[in-house]
């Protein structure tokens, strides 16, 4: 198993960890100090040893960060995990904060005062993160962790190997990639600190991270193509790399000739400091591997179109053994989200999976990021649906799915939210726009139905995702915050959703991709963009109010179940594909 069900993180191990947190910040002659989830690569997931967030206050979500005070310490999350926080974290001495709604600026203000001292570790915040921190009376204050002076079990960092990702694969030579960038980034190096970023410029993968085939590694780009890698030289033995150790990546810095192209977004703000007191120019620009990552060329969509076929395979096999046990009783999320990485694992060709498998029962589905341990484990009982969102990591392609389905007969309101939300995700299916818009312009489109009923969903429509690289890739995603234009080979997830608390939870995930618009007799000569659909997986049509759903909307889901059925019936047998078979049939 890649996955497992220990319980990480106790609400009752914050209390004695946050007074010992607080004694150093007395002994540093802070007023407060900043707790973040990221490391200092910036990186959506963490290594153990950077799970500072968790380990200090039980919260476990992707995304948030903690503002320790004397009398008080705010854990800062979205949307996504409004429920799930209040459950793992002690409410007696870590206080929950809408985030973005409350700005950290705005809330220390209030909270301090007046010239009150904030520590925070340059190493794990951002320039631009920590700059629209300045002013309101707060002190910034770089310092060293002192949270790790508390940490005494501290893991250490990770030790996997370096491996090459084939050209097959990857679909263009690293020298090529590094020419290319080298040639248009107008500065004489860039420092990349993003593992993805380097990753996918090296054409090289890890195991640094869980779920996430990346290397843990800051880099220099030389104008004349020529990078050096810092982190663990014992990693890239055999390997045609300059690695360097960790502890030289601060001289190497000293050393260059401005100006050095640094990403205020997503390098260390310590970057940025050492570079200024060395008195070299910075140039101030975004990761110039991120655009060309997310582009993804012809062989990494193939890859693409390959691994979700084989993914598919195996989510048939699992949604046809839950169809025909889940109604007997006697099943727990554990035992589904086991069964489905087994099926994945029949091909010898999963890598990882790509994320901890969601797996909700009833109300649990309603946690949007809700991760099953040996604790919350629940029975899935008839009358319930059931929210499985999963995925895989295959050398020539990541996917993520999510399907809600019905364990007996479900509520009529169930059904109703159901269909809205396929509505949703029908409409960005079949959406057709100029070139040039951007996420934020179609995640209307996934809404609309749900906001006709006063309904709507706490996260993103889409999130872009990695060529065997991480789930959760940007810049492109579907969103309200989103302004990057979509481009050809751009990878996202749609996946609207609905969510009521302590009831159910709802989402229907597929993955999709950006590609030029059939031409249309009578259009204009505007250039327009469509998705290709590329996952191919049976919607669970018990859950659907078919008088609900347009024409047009009915049509695309007839010919979608027909595709899937043509894709993967000659790939199953038996009682596979007999269910496969009565699972694809026409609304």
């Amino acid at each position: 198993m890649f996955q497992d069900f220990e319980v990480t993180a106790r609400p009752e191990d914050g209390p004695p960890r946050l007074a010992n947190l607080r004694a150093q910040m007395a002994h540093e002659g802070l007023d407060g100090f900043l707790v973040p989830r990221a490391d200092a690569h910036q990186g959506e997931y963490v290594a153990d040893c950077d799970a500072r967030l968790a380990w200090l206050t039980g919260f476990t979500g992707s995304a948030g960060f903690c503002a320790v005070l004397q009398d008080q310490a705010g854990v800062f999350v979205d949307g996504r995990y409004c429920t799930q926080v209040k459950s793992q974290v002690d409410l007696a001495c870590f206080t929950p904060v809408d985030w973005p709604e409350v700005k950290l600026g705005d809330w220390l203000k209030e909270a301090l005062p007046k010239g009150g001292k904030v520590g925070f570790d340059p190493w794990l915040h951002t320039a631009d993160e920590m700059g629209k921190l300045k002013g309101g009376g707060v002190t910034l204050v770089p310092v060293e962790n002192i949270l790790d002076r508390v940490w005494a079990d501290r893991p250490a960092k990770p030790s996997g190997k370096i491996v090459e990702h084939p050209i097959a694969f990857a679909g263009e030579t690293s020298a090529d990639k590094r020419k290319r960038i080298a040639r248009d980034m107008g500065a004489k190096a860039v420092v990349l600190t993003l593992p993805d970023s380097i990753c996918w410029l090296l054409n090289i993968r890890g195991s640094d991270i869980a779920r996430n085939p990346v290397v843990q590694a800051f880099a220099i780009l030389h104008r004349d193509g020529r990078v050096v890698l810092f982190s663990d030289p014992a990693k890239a033995q055999g390997l045609d790399i300059d690695v360097q150790d960790w502890a030289e990546f601060e001289p190497a810095l000293r050393m260059l000739q401005g100006p050095v192209h640094v990403d205020p977004a997503t390098a260390p703000l310590a970057v940025t400091n050492i570079l200024r007191d060395a008195g070299i120019e910075i140039h101030e620009a975004q990761d110039p591997c991120i655009l060309p990552k997310a582009r993804k060329n012809p062989v990494e969509v193939a890859g693409a179109r390959a691994a979700h076929l084989r993914d598919g395979v195996a989510m048939v096999q699992f949604l046809a053994w839950l169809d025909n046990e889940a109604p007997k009783g006697g099943l727990h999320e554990i035992d589904v989200v086991k069964k489905l990485e087994g099926f994945r694992q029949v091909s010898n060709s999963l890598r990882d999976i790509s994320f901890e498998t969601i797996c909700g029962a009833g109300p649990n589905a309603a946690i949007i990021h809700y991760r099953v341990t040996e604790d919350s484990n629940r029975a899935i009982k008839p009358g319930e649906i059931l929210l499985v969102d999963s995925g895989g990591q295959y050398l020539d392609g990541t996917t993520d799915i999510t399907r809600t389905v019905a364990v007996g007969t479900a509520q009529d309101e169930e059904k109703s939210c159901f269909t809205r939300v396929l509505q949703g995700m029908i409409a960005i299916s079949r959406a057709r726009f100029p070139k040039g818009l951007a996420g934020r312009d179609l995640d209307p489109l996934a809404r609309y139905p749900l906001w006709l009923a006063g309904q709507d969903y706490n996260h993103g429509t889409g999130h872009g995702v990695g060529s065997y690289l991480s789930v959760h890739e940007g810049p492109q995603r579907i969103s309200r915050i989103s302004e990057v234009p979509l481009e050809c080979g751009m990878m996202l997830s749609n996946e609207p959703g609905y969510y009521r608390e302590g009831a159910f939870g709802i989402r229907i995930e597929n993955l999709i991709v950006v590609e030029s618009a059939p031409a249309l007799a009578g259009a204009d000569n505007r250039e327009m963009l469509a998705f290709e659909t590329l996952t191919y997986v049976p919607i669970d049509r018990r859950l659907i109010v078919t008088e609900m759903l347009s024409a047009g909307e009915r049509g695309w889901l007839n010919a979608y179940h027909t595709k899937t059925l043509e894709m993967l019936g000659p790939l199953v047998k038996g009682t596979t594909l007999d269910w496969l078979t009565k699972a694809c049939a026409a609304l």
